[in-house]
């Protein structure tokens, strides 16, 4: 990306949030904070009102707006792209809230690349596996959640526990929802519990958004949830590299094995995990250990050599 295109970038970025820090743009654009501080006194210059404070971020002065901007084809095609998502991954009002987004996307494009939507349209599918197929309900709880949080108003739902297979009614205090092997999940405070608690949006069968408040800067951030949950649990962060020509063969069975990100390096492709169990994830990786290798922990590697000698001891 050229100087230009990055400058007129961060002013889009600095408009979308109320504060942004110069170092989530400097990890956006693979910069230095020299180079940010560099970028923002171009900005100023040029009559832009930015308010920098020391040890916070940078604002724009309310009131200041950027005039309409034109999408490029690939940002439109990102947008198409997420619109298959959405259609099969959320419930039906999500699903249209983002549909009227798309309208209002593509009335502001060109015609060369509306064109290209048109004719782009049919060749992006996303299909559901039959794990997915299980998680199908008519609800439209997720926006009604999601209200809830901007509000923060208490929820009630009435909930299927799985393990009961009791309906139980549940004041709760939303902390965030998250896609994982083909459910929503939404992470709240019970009051009957008097504890976090995850619950199944799909079990869900009346959520209603009460006219009661609750403090929601007492809770923690979903993220620091998850990870605080992840550490209460003694789950141990796994890193193997695997060759880019196996990926597609553990594109669906990674995440059953607590994946959470990759990044290509290479013809390799570094994988993170956090693993409930060693073991369990040593005889996963033997189907495919000879090509891979462990970066950590070591005690996988161990784990992994003395099944490999079990196995050759027991077929010798």
């Amino acid at each position: 990306m050229n100087r230009i295109d990055r400058i007129s970038a961060i002013l889009i970025q600095l408009q979308s949030r109320r504060v942004v820090k110069a170092s989530d743009i400097a990890e956006r654009f693979d910069i230095s904070l020299r180079t940010v501080y560099r970028d923002v006194k171009t900005l100023e210059e040029a009559g832009i009102p930015i308010i920098g404070e020391a040890g916070v971020g940078y604002s724009i002065m309310d009131g200041y707006r950027l005039p309409p901007v034109m999408f490029t084809r690939e940002e439109a095609t990102a947008f198409l792209t997420a619109e298959k998502f959405v259609e099969k991954l959320t419930d039906s009002t999500t699903m249209k809230h983002h549909q009227s987004a798309m309208y209002k996307v593509r009335a502001i494009l060109k015609t060369a690349e509306k064109d290209a939507l048109e004719n782009l349209d049919g060749s992006i599918e996303v299909l559901k596996g039959f794990s997915q197929k299980r998680g199908d309900n008519n609800t439209d709880h997720i926006q009604t959640i999601l209200d809830s949080i901007v509000q923060k108003r208490l929820l009630c739902i009435d909930y299927f526990a799985g393990h009961s297979q009791e309906f139980t009614k549940r004041d709760v205090e939303p902390v965030g929802v998250f896609f994982l092997d083909s459910f929503w999940h939404l992470i709240a405070f019970c009051r009957l519990r008097n504890d976090y608690r995850d619950f199944r949006v799909d079990r869900m069968r009346k959520v209603v958004i009460t006219d009661i408040n609750y403090n929601g800067s007492k809770h923690p951030t979903l993220k620091a949830y998850i990870a605080q949950t992840a550490q209460e649990k003694q789950l141990e962060t796994v890193v193997i590299r695997i060759d880019k020509e196996i990926a597609h063969h553990l594109d669906y069975q990674k995440y059953y094995c607590g994946f959470v990100s990759e990044k290509a390096i290479g013809n390799k492709i570094e994988m993170t995990f956090l693993s409930a169990s060693l073991e369990g994830f040593a005889r996963w990786f033997m189907m495919f250990g000879d090509q891979a290798e462990i970066l950590k922990p070591q005690e996988l590697a161990g784990r992994v050599k003395n099944i490999a000698a079990a196995i050759a001891q027991r077929n010798n």
